[in-house]
């Protein structure tokens, strides 16, 4: 059996995390810690987990040691802590921002601030199995991606190499702004809207830059749902493609991957990603289409921003760590209609 900690379990992602790790007979969560809900039962943050566990949240100060600890903190209060966590588990995956960059000059450029403990950035691969599952094995750790990079990293990767240029457009849900409510997340201010935040410089334009080495023109719109992310990315070519040349490029990235899916259909309601039909899931499901007379071609990719763009993709790292099945307790597809 082996121990799972959620170290800071009160929000979104930490309660993703207990509902993924609760359903497993190979895992036993032995401790959820929350400073805002510090002594309540588990379902009081997170009622859909009602009867699954009695479980407290202890105090995130008071760490047990265990094989597997999932780090759910607020963004910029792990890297800090990060050395005498680590003291506390064989394997730790972190689910904020603080360990996803690998350099602490772009984590400075990015987040304006040093690096609490900049040494430990090389020890953490970037959280897509995808791309790095030989550095997760060999390191034990991994840092989760964000879930608007999560979506472009895995749509533009195939054709990184004859990108000339690439801007793209993700429409995301508002449980990935977290769970503390602001004047943006109140429900007469956010009901109905397709509102653009960070126009030019969301952060995750680093995480993309790093993970495929191109420099994206970004712009992010919060709409109205509550779960996914559709990303747009419109890429400017370097030559002429064909269909199959489209096909090819996908196929060589993703043949063997158990959560990426093909999406292109030539008729019907879902002839393209769509993430309402992911809520839950841990896929990834890309669809493209071409523009022979611009040299464009579009790329769409869709997610549950708090499955494969958080907890499912973290709950994957783990499994890839520990040389499990990838799929082991993701193998929920998504629910139609819904």
């Amino acid at each position: 059996m082996t121990t799972v900690s959620i170290i800071g379990g009160s929000g979104y992602v930490g309660g993703e995390l207990a509902r993924l790790v609760l359903s497993r007979k190979d895992l036993e969560l032995v401790q959820i810690t929350s400073s805002s809900s510090l002594g309540e039962h588990l379902h009081s943050a997170h009622p859909n987990l009602r009867g699954l566990s009695d479980m407290r949240f202890t105090s995130p100060e008071e760490i047990m040691d265990v094989d597997v600890m999932f780090t759910a903190l607020p963004h910029g209060s792990s890297n800090s802590r990060m050395m005498e966590l680590l003291d506390h588990a064989k394997h730790v995956i972190d689910t904020s921002a603080d360990f996803r960059l690998n350099d602490p000059e772009s984590y400075r450029k990015w987040y304006g601030k040093d690096h609490g403990s900049p040494e430990l950035l090389p020890t953490f691969p970037y959280g897509l199995p995808e791309l790095h599952r030989a550095e997760m094995v060999e390191k034990g750790r991994a840092a989760a991606p964000g879930c608007v990079a999560t979506s472009t990293v895995l749509g533009l990767y195939p054709f990184r190499m004859i990108a000339k240029r690439v801007i793209v457009d993700s429409k995301i849900g508002s449980s990935a702004a977290g769970r503390s409510a602001s004047e943006s997340s109140h429900h007469p201010e956010r009901s109905g809207v397709i509102r653009p935040y960070a126009p030019v410089d969301h952060r995750h334009r680093a995480e993309i830059l790093q993970e495929t080495g191109v420099d994206v023109m970004m712009t992010v719109h919060a709409v109205e749902m509550v779960r996914g992310i559709s990303t747009t990315i419109h890429i400017e070519l370097d030559k002429p493609l064909a269909d199959k040349d489209v096909w090819g490029y996908l196929r060589a990235a993703y043949r063997n991957e158990p959560f990426i899916r093909i999406v292109r259909s030539s008729k019907g309601n879902f002839r393209y990603p769509e993430p309402k039909i992911l809520s839950g899931s841990n896929y990834c499901d890309i669809g493209f289409e071409l523009d022979p007379n611009q040299k464009r071609l579009v790329v769409f990719c869709a997610i549950d921003n708090l499955m494969k763009g958080a907890a499912g993709s973290a709950i994957q790292s783990m499994n890839v760590i520990l040389g499990l099945d990838e799929r082991l307790g993701l193998e929920f597809p998504g629910l139609h209609p819904i």
